[in-house]
């Protein structure tokens, strides 16, 4: 099949959950469909972008939105209804780049991820297929939740025009796709039980074991400009880690990835340590005993859990991660509900390496025999292959 694929952002570097995904899913479809990349960008790219991606792509097409732009597409959405997230990403001068390239190239199919880049789309008969991967407006929801006050409205309008906004492309797109079960049970459809589940992946040749000294009991890892992570980040140092040092006065949490939010940079203090960008994450991974991911908010798969667990370090999560994942608490990864639970699980597994090391291995197991990147994409091509352009 001839492919062409439209993002929100350029899949490239991986420190986000959705470029991941959208990197590996075109990596494996490449080898055996060709591949037109369309990727809209609000920011620079990076300078190894392109020789990163190239080798997956006959072509690849970027669409700068400047800020200006994105300032009167908001403005649009508002007064269209549809979700600022989708406004934010939409523009009219990429819009006209991807129906020439769509009239020229005359792809057998067309796959789009995430419902940010739905509006590009919704009036090509060309067979299509979207990747919702998590379902917004719940996690819109959740946060609205926890905002401040002044902030709940907006949050408030956002979730609902999110709503409406992903029942409503299940009917623009012939194959729908996501992340796992839980979040397909949470898409505002009717039908939902027609979306077909496309796993994530991690790659294991390189996410492995690496023997090394331990510097930190404790390691939490995300982009620390995702508002689930902040919380996260916030919910370990001021409420988990104090509980742990009441045993452990020494215990140390390491806070590592990309572009630390304010709120993670006060974190910072003697016992908790920001690293904002590593070169090679799996350093931050390889420095500390535990994992931790005490997810209170967001939806979707947590990559960071498969490859915490693919390097063999026990990991902690929230049941709300969990349900997800469908590790088995106990025996593949451990499950905390309250700062309480947390602080006890880390102390058990710190006094019982025996304990710590089954529950590393076990979850090692658990990622290797689930969790492939190959064969979860195989999944996606079999999707858009049922429903694409007779030659």
């Amino acid at each position: 099949m001839k492919i062409l694929v439209l993002l929100p952002r350029v899949p490239y570097p991986l420190e986000k959950g959705d470029k991941l995904r959208a990197y590996n899913h075109i990596k494996y479809l490449a080898k055996n469909n060709e591949i037109i990349l369309c990727a809209l960008n609000d920011t620079e790219v990076h300078s190894d972008a392109i020789i990163n991606l190239q080798p997956f792509c006959k072509s690849i097409h970027i669409f700068n939105i400047s800020k200006s732009s994105i300032a009167i597409n908001l403005m649009r959405a508002f007064f269209k209804g549809i979700p600022f997230q989708t406004g934010y990403f939409y523009n009219k001068k990429a819009q006209k780049e991807i129906d020439r390239i769509i009239a020229t190239e005359k792809p057998d199919h067309i796959f789009c991820q995430l419902v940010r880049v739905a509006e590009y789309m919704k009036d090509k008969s060309i067979p299509k297929t979207i990747d919702y991967q998590d379902v917004f407006s719940k996690g819109i929801g959740r946060r609205m939740d926890n905002a401040p006050f002044y902030s709940k409205p907006i949050f408030r309008s956002e979730y609902k025009r999110l709503l409406k906004y992903e029942h409503d492309v299940f009917e623009i797109f012939d194959n729908k796709t996501i992340i796992s079960i839980p979040d397909r049970d949470l898409i505002p459809h009717p039908e939902k039980e027609k979306i077909h589940i496309v796993i994530n992946g991690v790659d294991t040749d390189f996410f492995k074991p690496i023997d090394r000294d331990k510097d930190y009991e404790i390691v939490f890892i995300g982009n620390m400009a995702y508002p689930p992570n902040v919380n996260a980040a916030e919910y370990l140092a001021t409420k988990v880690l104090p509980l742990v040092r009441k045993s452990k006065p020494q215990a140390r949490l390491l806070l590592a990835g990309a572009t630390p939010d304010k709120r993670v940079l006060a974190l910072q203090s003697d016992s908790v340590t920001v690293t904002g960008w590593m070169d090679d994450i799996r350093d931050g991974y390889a420095r500390a005993k535990i994992f931790i991911a005490p997810m209170q908010i967001g939806t979707g798969l947590q990559n960071k859990l498969l490859e915490a667990m693919a390097m063999k370090i026990p990991s902690i999560t929230s049941q709300l991660a969990n349900n997800a994942l469908s590790a088995k608490d106990g025996k593949e990864i451990l499950v905390g509900n309250t700062p309480e639970d947390y602080a006890a699980l880390i102390i058990k597994l710190l006094d019982n390496p025996k304990f710590a090391k089954d529950i590393a291995e076990a979850g090692y197991k658990f990622v290797l025999d689930n969790y492939n990147w190959e064969s979860a994409t195989a999944v996606l091509e079999e999707v858009m292959k049922s429903n694409t352009v007779t030659p």
